[in-house]
């Protein structure tokens, strides 16, 4: 049976960094890890072809070699995926689907044959049986969780490498914490799973042996779940798998406890791992409490950032407006602790509540759910009616992008990000791409963008004070620019 596994577009939006991929000649800044595993799961004689519509089209060929497709979708990409779903059907091919998109809105794809939910692991099996007998179901679901101990490597030979920006793999599911507007206790539960260090380092092995060098990102919800273990086992794993490569730095996802840990901070840092997305949300402690945001309250949350950015980890980090505790100060509030903390790479959004969140079921018993969650953090739109009014809040939201995100105040965030920033001790290896990237930021930032006075001030003042981060002060002003054409094109054009 010929199999062929299809992920729909992501539309433009602020992690899809389509713009700044442009500066690299990349399609895609990251491949669809989740088909990629199930390709490994599927049997081992069925001939397999992997079309990402990120990369590149879908042909008729495609379809005309193929006997039953597999599609994997997250929220954002729900309009994509239903005109592949449309597509295939009109094809006469047999669907199956599977992913965060269909494990909370499979009812709303009446073409699709066969959803395959929850973890993989535990319902793929039952699904290949039953498709062997002739007698598949519609619906296959599954109670509890697997261990990822028997999860295989990811298929990455389905891919072609050259077209990304970053690799991706997988350590752990789930997470302790229990915030009020996540689903990542609903998928995948408070317990954190993961796999051994033996998996890491194989698939690791498999990546570098195919000939990758750039960045990896280990794309756990919370990576510093299992803390003793990673201290312990898989951190010095891959220090020692360090020895003698170039290139291959890590980023994650974490909590903010991770500034509690130096020791923690330390070994990661060794190990390769550069940056690091963490849910922040708010500085409001009314907010943080109304949302369960436990691990948040009581710090020194700008501190505690720049501990991890001297620690040689650059902090990523998530920001919401629209709690019911929101003032009507919290606009400033966020804007102030965004520029004071040096988070660069600050993704804002209003709050959202996607199904399977406490948040979803409280405001569906208030009366106050609008529709579905976009699963677009930041195109400024909210699936609830917040307690503020929704005109106050859009203007509010939409002031806090202008201001962060002009030119100006985005360039001194940069400037107070590299005064706190330690060098990392695992660099990038350079490549082709980067010295297209710095020739095209010559071009586009310091020549014909709007930005170009405060592109060339940054970078003397960076080559001749700190000369070594001229690479992160070259890679935060591409950001800059993708960040600034997201927010203008799907937030602040309709003006």
């Amino acid at each position: 049976m010929n199999i062929l596994l299809l992920y729909p577009e992501f539309p433009d939006t602020f992690w899809s960094f389509k713009h700044a991929l442009a500066f690299v000649g990349k399609k895609a800044s990251l491949p669809p890890l989740g088909l990629l595993t199930v390709a490994s799961m599927l049997p081992s004689a069925w001939p397999k072809r992997l079309v990402d519509l990120n990369v590149r089209g879908l042909r008729d060929g495609d379809l005309d070699w193929a006997d039953c497709v597999f599609i994997s979708a997250m929220t954002v990409q729900r309009d994509a995926a239903s005109r592949l779903i449309a597509r295939c059907k009109a094809a006469g091919k047999r669907i199956v689907a599977g992913g965060p998109l269909f494990q909370s809105e499979h009812a709303q794809f009446p073409d699709v044959d066969h959803f395959v939910l929850n973890e993989a692991e535990l319902t793929l099996a039952s699904f290949l049986r039953d498709l062997a007998e002739g007698r598949a179901q519609r619906l296959y679901t599954a109670d509890g969780f697997p261990n990822l101990r028997n999860t295989p490597r990811p298929m990455w030979e389905l891919l072609d490498l050259k077209r990304y920006g970053n690799m991706g793999i997988q350590f752990s599911r789930g997470c302790p914490f229990n915030c009020d507007f996540c689903n990542v206790t609903a998928l995948f539960g408070h317990r954190s799973r993961s796999k051994s260090s033996e998996q890491i380092i194989a698939e690791l092995d498999s990546l570098y042996d195919l000939g990758w060098r750039g960045d990896v990102f280990f794309v756990d919800d919370n990576f510093i779940g299992k803390k003793a273990f990673l201290k312990a086992d898989l951190l010095p794993a891959l220090i020692e798998w360090r020895r003698g490569k170039n290139g291959n730095t890590f980023f994650t996802e974490a909590t903010i406890t991770l500034a509690d840990d130096e020791e923690l901070m330390d070994m990661m840092s060794k190990a390769g791992f550069t940056r690091v997305f963490i849910g922040i949300e708010t500085p409001d402690e009314e907010c943080l409490a109304e949302c369960s945001k436990a691990q948040n309250r009581n710090r020194d949350l700008v501190e505690d950032v720049k501990r991890i950015q001297r620690a040689g980890i650059q902090v990523q980090a998530g920001f919401i407006v629209g709690f019911d505790h929101d003032a009507p100060s919290i606009f400033r509030r966020q804007i102030d602790f965004i520029q004071k903390s040096g988070i660069v790479t600050a993704m804002v959004g209003l709050l959202q509540a996607p199904p399977g969140t406490r948040l979803f079921e409280r405001m569906k018993q208030a009366g106050r759910l609008r529709g579905d969650s976009s699963g677009d953090n930041v195109d400024g739109t909210t699936n609830i009616a917040p307690a503020m009014g929704i005109d106050r809040l859009v203007k509010g939201y939409r002031g806090i992008l202008e201001h962060i995100y002009s030119p100006r105040h985005y360039y001194e965030r940069v400037k107070t990000f590299l005064r706190e920033y330690k060098p990392p001790r695992v660099r990038a290896r350079l490549q082709f791409s980067h010295m297209r990237a710095l020739a095209h930021s010559f071009y586009r930032l310091g020549i014909v963008g709007e930005e170009r006075f405060h592109y060339w001030k940054l970078m003397l003042q960076t080559l001749f004070r700190r000369p070594r981060l001229l690479p992160e002060a070259v890679v935060l002003s591409i950001y800059g620019y993708h960040f600034r054409k997201v927010c203008e094109l799907h937030v602040l054009g309709d003006r």
